[in-house]
């Protein structure tokens, strides 16, 4: 049985200024993205185009750009609708105040879509090819906010048997019984896991919307599986059929990805030089 370590979660203290390792997780979360975004230029069929066609690391950085406000704005807002509406509509100024926490996975996802939808229109992109460009090079910013979580010692699990070896304590809890370690079980999942069958799997030219398929499946089952051993949140508890909303909301994902994938055409579009 493992104790939580207590990490301080502010990583520097400068005065009244106090960075937190919850934000840099953030910062590179986005430098990741923007890593491996530069790496896709060189897969096909990126790689091939030409012309007013082409990609480049200009566009690596705009879609950075779109993505961050994505991210923000539809994680925060997705929080507000999804885990507490009635409270938020009570309390609406507080909708703001990020700082309290409260960011949601799939509000941010939806914000992300939006925001590639909107770049895509202003750059004149396929908005399924922006969408498979993008979609591997995901999964590592998500395993960067695993690492914040853990870091802030917050989305615990649920009890665990006694006798596993890496049940941890999380004094904050509210218990001293040994819980399983979430945090990093959705890190190797739907962070490291994810990342190396995604960026194995759009190495190669694939039919397009196929790529954003897999992502979609592949987040929502791992997420299904955590659930499993995460803490649902106090406020809301277990669901309909003792399903957490988390994996009330990878339902759609999964459908949605499946659907994606029967109904990718069958000749990949040819860019137009």
């Amino acid at each position: 049985m493992l104790m939580y370590p207590h990490i301080d979660p502010i990583a520097l203290q400068i005065g009244p200024l106090a960075v937190h390792w919850y934000g840099l997780t953030y910062l590179a979360a986005f430098g990741l993205f923007y890593l491996l975004g530069t790496l896709r230029l060189r897969h096909e069929p990126f790689a091939s185009m030409t012309g007013s066609a082409a990609w480049t690391r200009k566009d690596v950085e705009d879609i950075l750009f779109f993505g961050v406000l994505g991210v923000i704005v539809g994680g925060r807002l997705g929080y507000c609708l999804f885990y507490k509406p009635g409270y938020y509509l009570s309390n609406p100024l507080e909708i703001f105040m990020v700082w309290r926490g409260g960011m949601s996975f799939h509000g941010g996802l939806i914000g992300v879509i939006a925001a590639m939808a909107l770049f895509a229109r202003a750059r004149g992109r396929r908005f399924w090819q922006l969408m498979d460009f993008i979609a591997p090079c995901v999964p590592t910013g998500l395993a960067a906010g695993r690492v914040g979580n853990f870091i802030n010692g917050e989305l615990w699990g649920r009890f665990a048997p006694p006798d596993l070896p890496w049940g941890m304590v999380f004094p904050q809890s509210g218990s001293m019984l040994p819980r399983h370690p979430s945090q990093v079980y959705q890190f190797l999942l739907e962070g490291l896991l994810l990342f190396v069958i995604l960026w194995l799997y759009a190495r190669k030219p694939r039919l397009e919307r196929r790529v954003s398929a897999v992502f979609l499946i592949g987040y929502g089952v791992m997420r299904f599986v955590a659930e499993y051993f995460r803490e649902p949140d106090d406020f809301l508890g277990l669901l309909a059929l003792n399903m957490s909303m988390g994996q009330w909301l990878c339902v759609p994902m999964i459908v949605a990805g499946i659907v994606l994938y029967a109904t990718a055409p069958r000749q990949p579009r040819v860019a137009q030089a």
